[in-house]
């Protein structure tokens, strides 16, 4: 399960993964996945929990994120970290962009088959 090496925006498939919320994935093999996720102004990412380890950069919006216990409103080029099994969700306060970065990769995400995708 592996993405091509070049993948250009415009040709990457959405999914809408919540209301206000879509979802592009931008490369992954077994071991990493990133993808990009734009949030409208008061989406929510519903409070969850996951195997993997996640780092995210905030490339544009603000967004009051819960990590555990804790809750911080985070902007642009803002990053943050999550461990394994950790509850964690996002309100979106201003529409969004986020860079996700899972390890390993989400299996939950790849549902597109190499051959639906275009080619190079």
């Amino acid at each position: 399960m592996t993405s091509r090496e070049f993948l250009f925006t415009k040709e990457l498939p959405w999914e809408e993964v919540a209301p206000g919320v879509r979802r592009q994935l931008m490369g992954y093999d077994e071991s990493i996945l990133m993808a990009r996720v734009l949030f409208e102004e008061g989406a929510i990412g519903r409070v969850h929990e996951h195997h993997h380890s996640q780092v995210t950069y905030v490339v544009k919006g603000k967004f009051e994120l819960q990590v555990g216990n804790r809750k911080k409103v985070i902007g642009p080029g803002d990053g943050f970290y999550i461990p394994p099994h950790v509850d964690h969700g996002a309100v979106c306060l201003e529409p969004g962009e986020l860079i996700d970065v899972f390890s390993p990769i989400r299996e939950d995400f790849v549902r597109l088959k190499e051959e639906e995708l275009p080619v190079d």
